[in-house]
């Protein structure tokens, strides 16, 4: 409530829906943003410290800035900073988290799959649908000539639900009906 009262104070808009989350209110935004004039409209800027809003990264019309170390070490994501950083592009990050997972929202992901292995698996595939179509076309003691052992493939396949569902937990919903008029 205190904080409510500085950004009113300050005239900063308040946005709130019931049923929805941060994100997805950042996200709603972002997408109005973009679109609605003044001519083409604006440049997007996020500013958070929660990676998940680098699916909402488009282009140079919506970024992230964020903090990499302490207050004077910063970063604006753009779609080349998030290819540069995660080898993947920002409307990959939802099924990277659906397979790396992410503890502090909570999202499960698939255990024992790490950053580096689930973003390797979204460059080798793009995502998370096409992975499981192939994989399930060659079980892990299948002869194809996929980089992934048969260890990984068993444990891909025996977590799939939690994949998706954790791909479904990350998404940022950007379709919230909000009053936002620059």
């Amino acid at each position: 409530p205190l904080t409510k009262e500085i950004l009113k104070s300050f005239g900063i808009p308040i946005y709130e829906k019931q049923g929805f989350e941060a994100d997805d209110l950042i996200g709603a935004l972002a997408e109005k943003g973009k679109k609605d004039p003044p001519v083409g409209g604006l440049q997007v800027v996020i500013v958070t410290g929660d990676m998940d809003t680098l699916q909402l990264v488009d282009g140079d019309k919506v970024v992230v800035f964020t903090l990499r170390k302490g207050l004077t070490d910063t970063v604006i994501y753009n779609e080349e900073e998030v290819e540069k950083r995660y080898g993947i592009k920002p409307n990959q990050v939802v099924d990277f988290k659906g397979l790396k997972g992410d503890p502090s929202d909570n999202i499960p992901g698939v255990p024992g799959i790490g950053e580096k292995t689930a973003s390797m698996l979204i460059q080798e595939y793009g995502s998370i649908e096409e992975m499981y179509k192939k994989i399930e076309k060659n079980p892990p003691a299948g002869g194809d000539k996929s980089k992934l052992s048969p260890k990984l493939k068993e444990k891909l396949i025996d977590n799939k639900a939690q994949a998706f569902f954790s791909n479904k937990l990350a998404t940022i919903v950007r379709d919230v009906d909000v009053d936002f008029n620059v």
